[in-house]
């Protein structure tokens, strides 16, 4: 398997406080995040390049088929294989249909945008196979809260990188169930989706999916399709992000760090001794301080 982190030499240069001396510098070796293309394929055929730090590929390649809606169960694959070390070759189950023209991705998926190679802004919303809206999961302000220290504690390339974003998938009362890390938040997100595929967990009823980093429209979209009626990030949510959770029923929570955290959406999921319901527009808005 293709190493996940990268050995680099560089110049160490440090500033002294007081200002007053001239600036100290040493050569010494820094270890950098991964970055390498994965090409996805279905029968042979590509599919989508989505640039990724190298590790779990087959569950990248069936998160992504998964959050794109092309397969709702571990059923609908037959087999994931790696032609190459940059290659994931899928074949679909008999009876699953070809991922429709619309998903054919154009060109390179960067690794900060999951949507970039859409080709037409109506391929952006895919449409989710689970109802988030009638999950009635409750969950505590205080296990929320100790979660973005779960997921840096399992974090294991990025205590040596501090190049990788992640993504937890907990349960309610904040156990952890599968972590991945990647460079783009996008990846992490399939990686995590994928494994719950190939677990048989779909769809993630009862879940909390931690990201870090901001919460964006496409990871929202991703945690509709995998079923999870919560997602958390520890920075901001986008307006697109907080309008899709509003209409799906998602509970939507940003700047989840130390003690407090902002509920954009969804708060009668919140274990909150009297909680008064808050209109739309005050939910979206405000910051955590």
């Amino acid at each position: 398997m293709t190493s996940r982190t990268a050995r680099r030499r560089v110049l160490r240069v440090t500033v002294p406080s007081g200002g007053g001396d001239e600036p100290a510098a040493e050569a010494r070796a820094d270890l950098l995040a991964v970055e390498e293309p994965l090409e996805i394929r279905v029968g042979g055929q590509p599919l989508a390049v989505t640039m990724r730090t190298p590790g779990h590929d087959i569950d990248l390649a069936a998160g992504f088929l998964a959050t794109e809606g092309v397969i709702g169960s571990a059923a609908g694959v037959s087999q994931i294989r790696m032609c190459d070390a940059n290659v994931a070759d899928v074949t679909l189950a008999p009876g699953t249909p070809l991922p429709a023209e619309r998903l054919r991705r154009n060109f390179i998926t960067t690794s900060a945008c999951g949507v970039c190679g859409k080709e037409s802004i109506d391929a952006i919303r895919v449409r989710a196979r689970y109802d988030v809206s009638a999950d009635q999961v409750r969950v505590s302000p205080a296990v929320l809260a100790g979660l973005p220290d779960r997921l840096r504690a399992a974090q294991r390339v990025f205590s040596s990188t501090g190049g990788l974003h992640a993504a937890g998938i907990f349960t309610a009362g904040g156990s952890l169930l599968a972590l991945r890390e990647d460079v783009g938040r996008h990846n992490a997100v399939d990686k995590v989706v994928g494994w719950a595929l190939r677990e048989g967990r779909l769809p993630l009823a009862g879940c909390v999916l931690l990201v870090s980093g901001r919460a964006s429209f496409e990871l929202t979209q991703k945690a509709l399709m995998a079923g999870m009626p919560i997602l958390a990030a520890v920075s901001a949510p986008s307006s697109l992000a907080a309008e899709l959770a509003e209409e799906s029923g998602l509970t939507l929570v940003g700047f989840l760090r130390g003690t407090s955290m902002n509920v954009y959406t969804g708060t009668q999921r919140l274990d909150v001794a009297g909680l008064t319901g808050l209109e739309p527009e005050r939910r979206a808005s405000g910051r955590a301080g």
